[in-house]
């Protein structure tokens, strides 16, 4: 009782002191801000010691791994709305780079997501979406390559880290892009080009065309926490290229594997219909 008594009468009366009259709240509130601030505006430091490696060294990111964020709902901070979980965000700065000729495009895809988003077609979700869309991916890992397999649309995507470049032919074109890794350090940098204009970056209709650049950098921060950050380029899109982030969690559930899900909540007649004989 005592306690709750001066928290109460502290909150109402003003406190003296040689500076002049303070309110105690504010000085809690500020207290808070010094104490938590750092949390947000530090990014976290990996531990070495406690990041699993194969032979030879090189961090092991094997392992069936998921994000906790709103990200695939939309890239930028949003509030809850009908159709998505309020979000923090994932832009560094806060704003995607649109021309303003692509922003316009973007309202128009906002608008119709509910019908337009190429994931409802059962389409894959392309990269970097993939890596942060609301359901589990494996990696499987070996000396020259990272095998990814998505839990949505059964895609599987491989991410080069034998010295290899990217092909040649400049009119090839890939959903999930041709992936190319090599490595800084602890830290795996994926080099992502060729891609089609088939898929979007959100469901909040955030595109791009063929020109997507993506670079990649995949770092542990402990045994089972992946820094997920990539770098987006796209000049006929954006204005200048721009960063997202996003942390990766590994399931530890005992037996947890991935489940197909291949447009088993979707409508997938609709867009490809039986033939009648």
């Amino acid at each position: 009782m005592n306690k709750r008594r001066v928290v109460s009468s502290g909150l109402h009366r003003p406190v003296r002191r040689t500076c002049g009259r303070f309110d105690l709240g504010r000085l809690v509130l500020l207290i808070g801000l010094l104490v938590f601030s750092p949390v947000f505006s530090q990014s976290a430091q990996p531990t070495p010691a406690k990041i699993p490696r194969v032979p030879g060294g090189k961090p092991d990111f094997s392992g069936i791994w998921q994000t906790t964020s709103a990200a695939d709902y939309d890239l930028e901070p949003h509030s809850g709305r009908k159709d998505a979980p309020p979000g923090a965000g994932v832009v560094e700065g806060n704003v995607i780079p649109y021309t303003p000729q692509a922003l316009e495009q973007k309202k128009k895809n906002f608008d119709s997501r509910t019908e337009d988003d190429p994931r409802l077609k059962c389409w894959t979700l392309g990269t970097p979406r993939g890596i942060y869309y609301p359901e589990p991916f494996q990696i499987f890992q070996r000396p020259q390559d990272l095998t990814v397999f998505f839990e949505f649309g059964d895609s599987v995507r491989t991410i080069h880290t034998d010295g290899t470049l990217h092909p040649v032919d400049q009119d090839q074109e890939f959903w999930l892009g041709d992936s190319r890794g090599h490595w800084e350090g602890d830290t795996l940098v994926v080099d992502v080009t060729d891609f089609n204009d088939q898929t979007w970056l959100s469901r909040a209709g955030d595109f791009h065309d063929e020109a997507l650049h993506v670079v990649e950098r995949w770092t542990l921060l402990d045994a089972n926490t992946i820094d997920y950050k990539a770098t987006i380029e796209d000049p006929k899109i954006f204005s200048k290229p721009w960063n997202l982030e996003v942390y990766l969690y590994r399931h530890r559930e005992p037996n947890f594997q991935l489940i197909e899900n291949y447009c088993y909540t979707l409508d997938y007649d609709k867009y490809y219909p039986v033939p009648k004989e």
